[in-house]
């Protein structure tokens, strides 16, 4: 059982930024949900997804067409996971329940599930951000340690080089296998879950089976069933490699805290909203590909403080944020590329795998 976490509940800074950002939108006149421009994104990252699908089992003719179609499919759905359901998910993409709900499905229709990337992302990673034992974005089990509290195995030494290639493993054994173990058991690890009922368990069912048409029944009508799945494994490993290192440099990087609650009370030294600044980093702020490809998660600070607001604004609202930061006296913790950000990612890997990590 884990201690119950505890956050002060008074936070000059949540207040000082949360009344900047709502003036910055006031006076521009604008909504903090979708653009149009990212309306658009939409499209064309399902524009995307779709004619290299068909490209892929109907008129790849060689294994190199077949490859290089294949890893395009990947980084095709991890941009509907960056710029779409997450949005979705988190209610930010647009004003009316019933938009956030139909971009939150595109999730189950690439295999997974809305409604448990909720409990284990929404919940668990915002409010728990970097707490071993309670985030579960930096609980990797015993392959690897994230955090200095957690526990440091002799093969951990290896962990800055093994890990990248775990990374790729997530999809197909979220897709597979934890979905379903997590529902029939009712928890995630030793986190309960609610089991989905009514609407919910039919999204989660019919989200799985139109997932498993397309991936698997479909292409295996017109090739081999070990030649799918060979394509599946290579199509979720280039999109879990990319998912799993941008969330990771938002987090597990040398500049970001990984604070304990005390014992036995569970109380946190800082509240909610200045312990999401010392435990995240933004990374690549300059890059207009990345952002747009990413949904604005290289600005991790601005989303983990206004996980409401629709991704395209971070870029906007990342100049009052850092200003209040440094007027609060917090740290705002940005890699100037993406190159260095993994270098950071690389070095603490190394360090939490060594005896005493420096």
């Amino acid at each position: 059982m884990h201690t119950q976490v505890k956050f002060p509940e008074r936070s000059d800074f949540k207040q000082i930024v949360t009344a900047r950002v709502k003036q910055y939108f006031e006076e521009k006149k604008q909504s903090s949900h979708a653009t149009y421009a990212q309306i658009a994104k939409v499209f064309v990252l399902f524009a995307w997804l779709i004619a290299t699908y068909v490209a892929l089992v109907f008129y790849a003719t060689t294994v190199w067409q077949a490859v290089l179609l294949t890893i395009s499919a990947g980084l095709a759905m991890a941009g509907i996971g960056f710029c779409v359901q997450h949005d979705g998910n988190h209610g930010s993409f647009s004003r009316r329940k019933w938009v956030n709900k139909l971009a939150a499905y595109s999730l189950d229709a690439l295999g997974g599930s809305s409604y448990l990337w909720t409990n284990k992302h929404n919940v668990n990673h915002h409010t728990y951000t970097n707490i071993a034992d309670h985030d579960d974005d930096i609980d990797t089990g015993v392959l690897g340690r994230m955090a200095p509290s957690q526990p440091r195995l002799w093969f951990h030494r290896w962990q800055h080089i093994y890990l990248w290639f775990l990374y790729g493993l997530l999809p197909p054994k979220w897709q597979l296998v934890d979905d379903f173990v997590t529902v029939i058991r009712g928890s995630d690890g030793t986190n309960p879950v609610k089991r989905p009922q009514g609407w919910d368990m039919f999204i989660f069912v019919a989200g799985k089976l139109f997932s498993f048409t397309w991936v698997f029944v479909i292409p295996s009508l017109f090739h081999p069933i070990w030649q799918v799945v060979l394509f599946y494994l290579l199509a979720t490993w280039c999109m879990g490699v990319v998912l799993a290192v941008v969330f990771q440099l938002a987090h597990v990087v040398e500049e970001t805290e990984f604070p304990t609650p005390q014992e036995p009370s569970g109380s946190m030294e800082f509240p909610w909203a200045e312990h999401q600044v010392i435990t995240t980093a933004n990374f690549a702020p300059r890059s207009k590909v990345l952002t747009w490809f990413l949904g604005g998660l290289n600005y991790q600070i601005e989303h983990h403080l206004f996980p409401w607001i629709a991704h395209a604004h971070y870029p906007h609202i990342s100049p009052i944020v850092k200003e209040v930061c440094e007027a609060c006296q917090l740290p705002y913790h940005s890699h100037p590329t993406m190159w260095e950000a993994v270098h950071s990612h690389y070095r603490l890997l190394k360090a939490m795998g060594k005896p005493t990590p420096s």
